[in-house]
């Protein structure tokens, strides 16, 4: 007690009394908002998605053995890559109910983005100093950038409702996923042409340097764009909270308040559910995608880097395609499309073993990539219920996706390490996709 007292105190000391609501629709917030996908999205694809997956195969292999010594533990480079990214988001996903709460009481869920901004974005940048030979360093760097990404995220995801009528969510949220994937392929095109072209650069043939500067302009890249997302998106607040309310243990309280009625909206529940699943699924491929093409294809990083930035570049017109075909059939069944063409992608995925196959599967991937965040995001947003506690319903929305990147890089990595083969893995992939699929049919059969 006398510990919530004391953080409750000092909350009470940085407690702004000048906080606008935000007024729906405004143009200048809006702007801001999406340049956030702009900003944050570099992580995705050169930390999560590419260059940082490929070279840490590169750097934690010695010819055809592919294990590693963390902390005098032997184990499998992948198996300790996929868990890293299961610790993170559990971090985030346990953390973020006690984060919304620290931003409510105050107003400034802005200032709590900004901060979880420069934890990831100065944990991609330290990247830099990473080789291989100091394998703990780089896993626990990247668990913090994963950290700082999902972190912030949280706060970011709560805004759409507020800043947006709910006519135009599914424009913005495109616009947004669609920024961020041009955003992430012009940094991405830049790193590239260091690492394809290092001699332009006045950097020798077959240095790392190349890979390990293309971390150093992740952090230049989100801190600096993230600087127009700041200055345009004000502090708001839309009711007080309690004097006497704890402060650490009031976003857990709010997260079950929320869990109560989800459970009294049948439709919610399920959508939930299936999105759980979808989210296993979908966010594993974006975090192992590379390491799949790398490790069981065999791809080199010419092939594996402009192949994924090939899923970026079609994923721009991936996530307007989703959001149109949304507005002429409704949100749940465009959904419903995509998630079938996420399964027949694993199935086509368990028996590539060519660069022309892999790339083949990439398209469908980037088609089908932002489309379904997309609508997954704007889809939950129209199926909450009145309320003006959106930063508590969209905190249990990111508690839920954040479980689900847990669940399934957990997983991935557990199949791996049983079967010695990612293959299986990616086939469970699919069955996560198959299982989200039910829930939707299942939903979609109870709406009309």
């Amino acid at each position: 007690m006398k510990i919530c007292t004391f953080v409750s105190n000092i909350l009470i000391l940085v407690k702004r009394k000048d906080i606008a609501e935000i007024r729906m629709g405004d143009r200048k917030a809006v702007r801001g908002w999406v340049m956030y996908d702009w900003a944050n999205s570099v992580y995705q694809l050169t930390i999560a998605s590419t260059i940082f997956p490929i070279y840490y195969n590169t750097v934690t292999r010695n010819g055809h053995d592919f294990t590693v010594n963390f902390f005098g533990a032997k184990i499998i480079n992948t198996v300790l890559y996929s868990w890293a990214i299961a610790i993170a988001y559990l971090v985030v996903g346990l953390g973020s109910p006690l984060f919304s709460s620290m931003a409510d009481y105050t107003g400034r869920r802005k200032a709590f983005m900004m901060a979880f901004t420069w934890i990831g974005a100065l944990a991609c940048g330290s990247l830099y100093f990473f080789n291989g030979h100091n394998v703990e360093f780089g896993i626990m760097a990247f668990t913090l950038g994963t950290i700082g990404y999902g972190g912030s995220i949280v706060f970011y995801n709560s805004f759409l409702p507020v800043i947006a009528k709910p006519e135009d969510q599914d424009r913005i949220s495109a616009r947004g996923y669609s920024m961020g994937y041009l955003g992430g392929v012009i940094l991405l095109l830049f790193n590239l042409s260091m690492i394809m072209k290092p001699l332009w650069f006045g950097i020798p043939v077959g240095s790392s340097l190349p890979a390990r500067i293309s971390f150093v302009t992740v952090f230049l890249w989100w801190v600096g764009f993230s600087r127009i997302t700041f200055s345009s998106l004000p502090k708001y607040t839309y009711r007080k909270r309690s004097e006497h309310a704890s402060v650490i243990t009031n976003g857990y309280k709010e997260l079950r308040l929320v869990f109560n009625q989800v459970r009294k909206s049948p439709r919610l529940s399920i959508y939930l559910a299936g999105f759980f699943f979808l989210m296993m699924g979908l966010l594993t491929v974006m975090f192992m995608a590379a390491t799949y093409g790398e490790k069981e294809i065999g791809l080199t990083d010419s092939v594996l880097i402009p192949t994924i930035l090939l899923i970026q570049i079609v994923g721009m017109g991936g996530a307007w395609f989703f959001a149109r075909l949304s507005g002429k059939i409704g949100n749940l069944k465009a959904l419903i499309i995509s998630v079938v063409i996420w399964i027949l992608i694993c199935i086509g995925a368990f028996y590539i073993t060519t660069a022309a196959g892999f790339i083949i599967a990439a398209v469908f991937i980037g088609i089908v990539m932002g489309g379904s965040q997309s609508l997954a995001r704007s889809t939950y947003s129209k199926m909450l219920p009145e309320t003006t506690d959106h930063t508590s319903f969209f905190s249990f929305y990111d508690v839920t996706e954040k479980m689900a990147t847990v669940a399934g890089t957990f997983a991935f990595g557990i199949i791996e390490a049983i079967t010695g083969s990612m293959r299986y893995s990616v086939m469970a992939i699919g069955l996560f996709f198959a299982i989200g699929l039910g829930f939707l049919l299942v939903l979609l059969r109870r709406t009309s």
